[in-house]
């Protein structure tokens, strides 16, 4: 999924949000039609912009809002000489069974000139795009019968498929496929920015996502809340300014890295290698006495300390500003034992990897609930975490990463498409990303990196929100260079500066 980041909002909503949206909109003298032909110009023109010369289109409509939006993009575009292929879902019954704003938008269509079709399973697609405008953002319940088809068909063409508003049977809370979803290339959302299209299989459904906000004033949406914030490159220039020149590596804090157990020791590596890159002014590593010699030959400007027992950690503890514990500690004693030591030292924390396996063992470490730390877990971990299964994270992601922060405190990062950190009071949703990321060490990576930005003085929610948002970036410009496939963590080391300097 790639994003027009320019023009998209950085506030997120749910569909009920979304709803209350149009509703005050249209208790403020904006019509319902009105805003659903604005929605139908806004998709019509996006489609005319990336497909120029288009001269056939075949819309595919339901008997919802959605519907009413695809039969206003059809008299536009006959209105342009384009050949339109019109199809309803639902024989039986159709003009029956619509109502409001949809009703209108169909008896203009019908006033227009237009025909309409019903779709029969397996008919022949004409147009040269799609356009999806059968379901919206009311769905609740899996797609069926001739949607469920109608879905299908849509994503085994192989002409571009343009969702109005949201991808027909994703959901749009979660971003969770409801059955069925079609696959599109390019999404055009109205309004408000739907939480579940920048998450869990929304990257996989929407293709390029365009914002329009079809002109409602700007005190409709002071009225109504917001469900989360999308991080972006404002954020990273508002809360990391640029350095006085009087600064000294005092001044941006001592990241202390607690990890490598035997036969682990690069995800420690990895781990101080980001918190370099991304600003900290030392930087030293407490890990098994055999991954000295490799870690000083990979990064030498960090101090590196082997450890045989917790009692060596108590001096480091002492000097560092910031932890970091978990890359590759393993879940043995000794990397058990040095968790419990970690955490005893009340020090601002990044918990990750084996550090979240023994957190399991709450009881056993006293009490973990602070403000000053932050948990990194994928969906695994999280599962784990939370007793449950990774079905049941994915199914509700915005959920589960409330569960645990609540749970365990400070603030917690829900790793995976559409990673989201949570405070307890406020939600952030980063969209950059892409699969390269799914390798060994992206992880390590990330902790080293959220560790820089606490250690140079940003909250414990900044510097999850932004330490996700740099590191998806970075991986976002490893893959503008050398494509997705065989991404390393290592490759993002050399992106990691440019991004925290804002270039």
């Amino acid at each position: 999924m790639s994003l027009y980041r320019t023009e998209l909002p950085a506030t997120l909503y749910t569909a009920e949000q979304t709803r209350a949206l149009d509703r005050t909109a249209i208790n403020g003298g904006i019509s319902g039609f009105k805003l659903m032909q604005r929605a139908g110009h806004a998709a019509f023109d996006r489609i005319l912009q990336h497909w120029p010369g288009t001269k056939s289109l075949t819309i595919l409509c339901g008997g919802g809002n959605n519907g009413g939006d695809g039969f206003v993009i059809a008299v536009l575009a006959k209105r342009q000489g384009i050949d339109v292929q019109l199809l309803a879902i639902g024989s039986e019954g159709f003009a029956d069974r619509l109502s409001g704003e949809a009703l209108q938008a169909y008896q203009w269509l019908l006033e227009q000139g237009l025909a309409i079709e019903f779709y029969q399973p397996g008919m022949r697609f004409t147009g040269e795009l799609i356009i999806d405008a059968m379901l919206g953002t009311g769905l609740t319940g899996e797609v069926r019968g001739d949607f469920s088809k109608a879905i299908k068909q849509v994503n085994q063409t192989a002409r571009p498929v343009i969702a109005i508003d949201i991808p027909s049977g994703l959901c749009s809370d979660s971003g969770g496929i409801l059955g069925c979803a079609v696959q599109a290339d390019l999404t055009v959302t109205f309004i408000g920015l739907k939480q579940g299209l920048f998450t869990h299989r929304g990257v996989d459904c929407c293709g390029d996502i365009i914002f329009d906000g079809l002109r409602v004033p700007d005190e409709v949406y002071e009225s109504v809340p917001v469900s989360g914030f999308r991080t972006c490159r404002d954020d990273l220039n508002a809360l990391l300014p640029a350095r006085t020149r009087s600064s000294h590596k005092g001044s941006f804090g001592h990241v202390l890295i607690i990890g490598g157990d035997r036969g682990m020791g690069g995800a420690a590596i990895m781990a101080a290698q980001a918190a370099g890159r991304c600003g900290a002014g030392l930087v030293t590593v407490a890990t098994r006495p055999e991954h000295i010699q490799a870690l000083l030959t990979r990064y030498p400007e960090a101090m590196a300390v082997g450890i045989t027992s917790a009692q060596d950690l108590l001096p480091l503890l002492e000097r560092a500003d910031v932890l970091v514990v978990g890359p590759g500690l393993g879940q043995k004693a000794w990397g058990e034992q040095l968790l419990q030591l970690a955490l005893s030292s009340g020090k601002p924390a990044v918990i990750d990897a084996d550090a979240l396996n023994l957190l399991q063992l709450k009881e056993q470490f006293g009490v973990l609930n602070g403000n000053n730390w932050v948990i990194t877990p994928h969906p695994g971990e999280a599962a784990r975490l939370l007793q449950t299964d990774v079905a049941t994270v994915q199914g509700n992601r915005f959920m589960a990463v409330e569960q645990l922060q609540a749970k365990f405190g400070g603030s917690a990062i829900l790793k995976g498409p559409g990673s989201l950190t949570c405070d307890g009071d406020a939600l952030h949703l980063c969209s950059a990303g892409n699969p390269g990321m799914a390798s060994g060490g992206m992880g390590d990576v990330l902790s080293g990196i959220v560790a820089a930005l606490l250690a140079q003085g940003l909250e414990p929610v900044d510097a999850a929100r932004l330490g996700v948002y740099v590191h998806a970036t970075a991986a976002d410009r490893c893959a503008t260079e050398m494509g997705t496939r065989g991404m390393q963590a290592t490759d993002l080391l050399a992106q990691l500066q440019p991004v925290v300097n804002g270039q």
